[in-house]
Formats: C-alpha cells, sequence, structure tokens
C-alpha cells in the first residue's frame, strides 16, 4: 500500500499571502485516492511519530472518506496576523460576513490592532491568539485592555498555566496544547481551558476528531475546529469534521485567505460561511506549483508510516 500511495502522490509548494506561524511557503504532499484527496503536511518540527497522525488522516481521507454531513455550509471566523492596525481593514474585507475575528496577539502593538478591529466591525465577536506568548500575568494583563472576549486562545505555553489563567474569570482556548493525539484528553482532565481548538490533520483525521469532540462535550468544553495552515486539500477534511459535528463554533477554516496560490480556487465565502463541497485540485495548478522538493516529503512520509 506504501507503494500505492507514493503513486498517487503530488508534492506542492504554495507561496502565503503574508507570513504565518514563521511561513511564507507552504509545502505539502497530496494523495490522489480513490475516495477523494487527502493532505500529508506536517509542520518541520513534528518528527515521524507525530507526523504518523498527519499522515492516518490523509490516508482516511484519501482511501476511506468523510463521514454524513448534517449540514452543508458552516461559519467561520476571520483571522488578522500580526499585522499593522491600518492592514487590518485590506486583511478583513477578504472574510465577507464573519463576525466572529480572531486576532493574532502578543507580537507588536496588540491593543491597536484590537482596536482597529473593533473599529472596522463594532459588533464583532473577538478571539485572540497568543501562540503561547505571554506568562500568566501578562495575560490576565492582557485581556484588561482588550475588552470583551470570546476567549483568549493560548495565552501561555504549559497547560498549568492555561488552568490558571482561567482562574481570573477569562475564558480559555488550548490549541498548542493540543497538538498530539492524546493532548485533548490531558487538557480536560487539567480543567486548563472552556474551548479546545482542534485542527484535523495533527489529530489522525476526521473520524478522531469527531471522537474528540464527544468527549469534550462530555467534560463541558466546546469545540473550535481550525486549520493547520491547509491547502483547499486538507481543508475538505476540516470542513468535513464541522459538518458532521452536532454542537459547533465558528470554525478557523477561512485560512485559504492567507494564501497568495493554492491548488484549487479559493473558496468564497458567503454571510461568513463556507460551502462544504470537497474541492479537487486543478491539474495545472498542481504542475505549476509543483515542489523540488518532492524526494524529501516522500522520505518524511515512509518515516511516518513506520508508526501506523
Amino acid at each position: 500500500m506504501l507503494e500505492d500511495v507514493l503513486a498517487r502522490a503530488h508534492v506542492v509548494a504554495l507561496p502565503m499571502r503574508v507570513r504565518f506561524r514563521g511561513v511564507d511557503t507552504r509545502e505539502a504532499l497530496l494523495i490522489d485516492g480513490p475516495a477523494g484527496w487527502g493532505e500529508f503536511a506536517p509542520f518541520l518540527e513534528y518528527g515521524p511519530a507525530e507526523a504518523a497522525h498527519w499522515l492516518r488522516g490523509a490516508l482516511e481521507a484519501a482511501y476511506i472518506g468523510f463521514p454524513t454531513p448534517v449540514r452543508t455550509s458552516v461559519p467561520v471566523n476571520a483571522t488578522v496576523p500580526a499585522v499593522k492596525p491600518s492592514q487590518v481593514p485590506e486583511i478583513l474585507d477578504r472574510f465577507p460576513g464573519c463576525d466572529t475575528i480572531k486576532i493574532k496577539v502578543a507580537e507588536g502593538d496588540d491593543a491597536a490592532r484590537v482596536q482597529a478591529v473593533r473599529d472596522y466591525n463594532p459588533q464583532a465577536i473577538i478571539r485572540v491568539d497568543a501562540n503561547q506568548g505571554w506568562t500568566v500575568s501578562e495575560a490576565v494583563a492582557a485581556a484588561k485592555t482588550f475588552g470583551e472576549l470570546d476567549y483568549m486562545e493560548q495565552p501561555c505555553a504549559t497547560v498549568p498555566e492555561l488552568a490558571e489563567v482561567r482562574k481570573h474569570g477569562i475564558r480559555v482556548a488550548a490549541d498548542e496544547s493540543i497538538r498530539r493525539a492524546e493532548d485533548p484528553y490531558a487538557v480536560a482532565h487539567a480543567g486548563a481551558a472552556d474551548v479546545a481548538v482542534v485542527k484535523v490533520a495533527p489529530l489522525g483525521g476526521v473520524s478522531n476528531v469527531l471522537k474528540i469532540a464527544d468527549f469534550m462535550h462530555s467534560r463541558g468544553l466546546t469545540i473550535t475546529v481550525a486549520s493547520a495552515l491547509d491547502t483547499a486539500v486538507g481543508m475538505n477534511a476540516g470542513l468535513a469534521a464541522v459538518a458532521a459535528l452536532e454542537h459547533i463554533n465558528p470554525a478557523g477554516l477561512a485560512t485559504q485567505q492567507l494564501f497568495l496560490e493554492d491548488v484549487c480556487e479559493p473558496r468564497e465565502i458567503h454571510n461568513g460561511m463556507l460551502d462544504i463541497t470537497p474541492q479537487t485540485p486543478d491539474p495545472d495548478r498542481l504542475a505549476e506549483f509543483a515542489s523540488p522538493r518532492k524526494h524529501y516529503w516522500f522520505e518524511r512520509l515512509r518515516q511516518a508510516w513506520e508508526y501506523l
């Protein structure tokens, strides 16, 4: 089966519109499977054992397919990177109808960036994402300057710190603390979050995300499904997960807006919603954005395969 997977694989390198998570070119291995397209694109810091979860999700999409959806479109949030406040309107214009807005913070003039979002949309539901950038005291101080928040995403690095921030009456979402398949359960047991930000690829695929969501709901947590900087192919899986969930928050799945180019035409946002219909890569785009690092990605896949 490994050779069949490699025979169906395409490796692409896609330019980003803005630098995001330190990435300005997103590389991904895409699998043209009998059930659909799957994406294997673990970030560079993921070793083979962790990358195996990404591979499991890619194989599920390519060879098994997605669960039956209960909705045909899903609400999404806008995402504002750590840009200058003057750039906020230009970015938010790409997210028509999105009243839930996630803002990257702990970098630059955070308060001014948050205020620029409020000036653009006074009715906005604000999420801020610090990407582990603060201590507990810094997170508490920042929350006081931002005004009302939906939640503060991963303000600190460790699970105990997240639990400590919650004690100050701040709604906390765990993101980086849920990077491995077993992490959601540890976060829930520690009482460290109100919201679990789950990403289909690192958690092993859509079916596993649905199991995690059931567990989280039983513990009183809600779920936000987000992108792991997915291409259009990976976005198919994220949307399939939200479409199959009973209880949903606006999802962090409108990140195609961060790409200059993708393997498909960008999904259009209508009134803050995305259609869940799976997209199929354009052969011309696969050729145009073919990565010269095909052998590197084939080797990463082989190494991850050993941990399945």
